[in-house]
This record gives structure tokens, sequence and C-alpha cells, in this order.
């Protein structure tokens, strides 16, 4: 079978998104930033025109990282804060907080170190990740943000997918369609 592309435009830069099978009746763009600094900074530059207020970003391991990086760079070099995929020898000790994405295979848990959590406490948090489509890692992260006392002012990501193109509390840059086994849009 020839590999599928859904073909966007994303920040003003056309990309070729390659579709990947979840099951056999549903495929999913596939968007990876990582390798893309040029797309990296365009996306980074779109969301912060729209972003409200904020004290600090936090995004998720892994692939949200190159977009927090720029975002915090192109704000002047601000700090900003990860959840974990486990926890570092480095870490103080962790808030905790499962999740089950569609594009992770098993269930996960996402980590913030306490020290973190401290400068986080009673400030404007913005989450900010790269695709959000089930809510599921968005979840986590805001309940990670809640246990360390931050104030969750906004949710960016650069594509929303399927039902999370619904959502109002949302801000996002381009709608992406779920596809069905063939390749065809559907929503």
């Amino acid at each position: 079978m020839d590999r599928k592309y859904y073909r966007m435009k994303i920040a003003g830069l056309w990309r070729d998104l390659p579709l990947c099978p979840l099951n056999d009746k549903l495929m999913i763009g596939a968007f990876v930033i990582f390798g893309d600094p040029e797309l990296t900074t365009a996306c980074a530059k779109e969301l912060l025109a729209r972003a409200p207020e904020y004290d600090y970003l936090i995004s998720a391991e892994a692939k949200g990282i190159p977009l927090v990086h720029e975002m915090a760079r192109l704000s002047g070099n601000q700090r900003y804060f990860l959840a974990r995929k486990s926890p570092k020898l480095y870490m103080t000790g962790v808030f905790e907080s499962t999740v089950h994405s569609i594009t992770t295979a098993k269930e996960q848990t996402l980590y913030l170190d306490t020290a973190d959590a401290e400068m986080i406490k009673g400030k404007r948090i913005l989450i900010v990740d790269d695709v959000i489509s089930t809510g599921e890692s968005l979840n986590s992260i805001e309940e990670l943000v809640q246990k360390a006392g931050g104030v969750i002012c906004g949710r960016m990501t650069i594509l929303a997918e399927g039902d999370a193109q619904n959502r109002e509390d949302l801000i996002y840059l381009e709608k992406l369609p779920l596809f069905d086994s063939e390749g065809n849009t559907i929503a």
C-alpha cells in the first residue's frame, strides 16, 4: 500500500502530513514539528499573537517541547515547565497524573517536579501542545497545574483534531480532520 498524505497550510507554511492508521477504520494525520524549526517558529509566533496574559507556559513531554521552548524564547527567554513522562533524579518530589492518549499504545503518567510546582503556585499558567484530539493529555496537564495551585488561563495548540475542534476553551491555529481507512476526510 502506498503511503497517503494530507496537505495542509499551517501558520502560512505548507506541509504534507503522513496518514497513520489508528485501527482498520480510522487514520490520523501525523503532525510532528521535531526537526522543522521553520514551522515551529511560525506556529509559536502565531500562537503568541493569540495568547491570553500568562505568567508561565507548560507542555507535556515530548512533542510539545520544541513549541513551548520557541514560545518562551520569543517571549524574552521566559522560563517554562514540562510535564514529564517519568520522574527524573534531579526532581525534588513529584505530582503525578495518569493519561491515555490516542497516539500512545498504553496508559502513561505525567509528572511535575515539586520545585516547579512551587513556582506555579498562584500563577497564570498557559497550557500549550502541538495537537489536541481527545483532550486526555490536556486534562492530565490541567490536573497537575491545579494540584500545584496554578491558575489555568488558557489552552493552546497548533492543531485541533476531531472533537477538539468544537471546544470553546481551546485556542488553535488549524483544524486537522480525521480520515477513513481510504484517506478520505471524515471530521
